[in-house]
């Protein structure tokens, strides 16, 4: 039976561990927070994700999973850690601070004949470099030990179903590499498993959340010349998707989430005379979500309103992540000068702020605000209120 260490027990670690556990690894996570050691160590979890509780349950009773603030010897390691985005005088750029402190957490423990793989976001070469790390601080050979990188392609709130379903693919520092840690995931994933180099496995993450988030641009900037124009967007880009060749995303109030509004600053970092219409992308969905405040204060102001109702808080719909949140943002921007009644469906508490149910939102406001599309918002009776539907969620 192989050993696994996971580093790092949040959204992506702790569902990976689980999977790999659930399928006969014996799996040791690792996190820094005593806390979420302390959770997981009593079969809970301390995330909101479907199907994972159980798992987690399970894993840890039979002794396949144990979690623990340090690492220990295994055969394979695996790096799940936050990679942020920071403000510098030079501009955003990625931090990779945690992915460093988990790799200089496992190397007294490595051995030759080792595998460590990254799955954390990261700029391209990052892979190679944690080899060099490697190197440079152990008595390992080059070709002694097994390093790669491979991302996850996943939704929160479908996390573990996609963890098992969805295409992934596995970038060596070199062949050997990629063929020997394939099978680690063939374990948990019965889709396509893909070997290509580590460079190219670090582009193509960060290259398909880029390419989302242009999407998304196109959508946002569109329903912005919409409302110009007093057109419905959402009918607009209905009958444009009638063409067979067209398939233009739903607008929303920002672009959200630690993926797709993080990961193109890795590429526009890097190569900042290139990356041009990426970081034209991230300008547009962020001024997207400014341009959302601006439009419910000229709204409210010229109606003399004061309490404001506000659906969804979280970044996507139908899950309570608030990672990144453009609506969050919104909320923040607008709390000082109204009365504001939140309604978050997938939250039970939301720090510093007051949860209403939907009830109680439409009887004691004036303006309804839809930010995201929770399909308990669908087919909401609103009585003839007036509204601002930003997500398209009022048919």
């Amino acid at each position: 039976m192989n050993n696994c260490c996971v580093i790092g027990l949040g959204y992506i670690g702790l569902p990976t561990a689980a999977l790999f556990a659930k399928n006969g690894v014996k799996v040791l996570g690792v996190d820094t927070n005593e806390k979420i050691v302390e959770i997981i160590n009593s079969g809970k979890i301390h995330i909101e994700e479907p199907d994972l509780d159980q798992i987690v349950f399970s894993s840890v009773k039979n002794g396949l999973l144990r979690a623990s603030s340090k690492p220990d010897l295994a055969d394979f390691f695996i790096i799940s850690v936050p990679t942020p985005i920071e403000n510098k005088k030079s501009g955003i750029e990625p931090n990779l601070k945690f992915v460093f402190d988990a790799l200089y957490s496992i190397i007294p423990y490595l051995k030759k004949g080792n595998s460590i793989i990254l799955e954390s976001t990261s700029p391209v070469g990052t892979t190679k470099k944690i080899l060099e790390i490697i190197l440079k601080n152990t008595q390992i050979k080059e070709g002694e030990l097994f390093v790669a990188y491979c991302p996850e392609r996943v939704l929160p709130g479908r996390i573990i179903f996609e963890l098992q379903n969805n295409a992934r693919v596995v970038g060596g520092v070199d062949i050997n590499s990629s063929n020997k840690i394939k099978p680690l995931y063939q374990k948990i994933c019965s889709a396509e498993i893909y070997c290509t180099s580590a460079e190219i496995a670090e582009l193509v993450k960060i290259s398909e959340n880029s390419y989302r988030d242009l999407n998304l641009a196109f959508a946002n900037e569109l329903s912005i010349v919409c409302d110009k124009l007093n057109i419905n967007s959402n009918e607009l880009i209905s009958l444009a998707n009638q063409h067979p060749r067209v398939n233009i995303l739903n607008p929303g109030c920002g672009v959200g989430g630690h993926c797709i509004a993080v990961d193109p600053w890795f590429l526009i970092s890097q190569f900042p005379d290139e990356a041009k219409i990426i970081k034209k992308a991230r300008e547009v969905n962020r001024n997207k979500t400014k341009w959302v405040v601006e439009k419910i204060k000229r709204v409210a102001e010229s109606k003399e309103i004061k309490k404001i109702g506000i659906f969804g808080i979280s970044f996507k719909a139908n899950v309570g992540d608030i990672r990144e949140s453009p609506a969050l943002e919104i909320v923040n921007n607008l709390k000082n000068d109204y009365d504001l009644f939140l309604c978050e469906p997938n939250l039970n508490i939301l720090n510093g702020f007051k949860l209403n149910s939907i009830k109680e939102v439409l009887e004691n406001t004036e303006l309804l605000v839809f930010l995201v599309p929770h399909d308990k918002f669908k087919n909401l009776n609103i009585f003839n209120k007036q509204y601002l539907d930003f997500c398209g969620v009022i048919k």
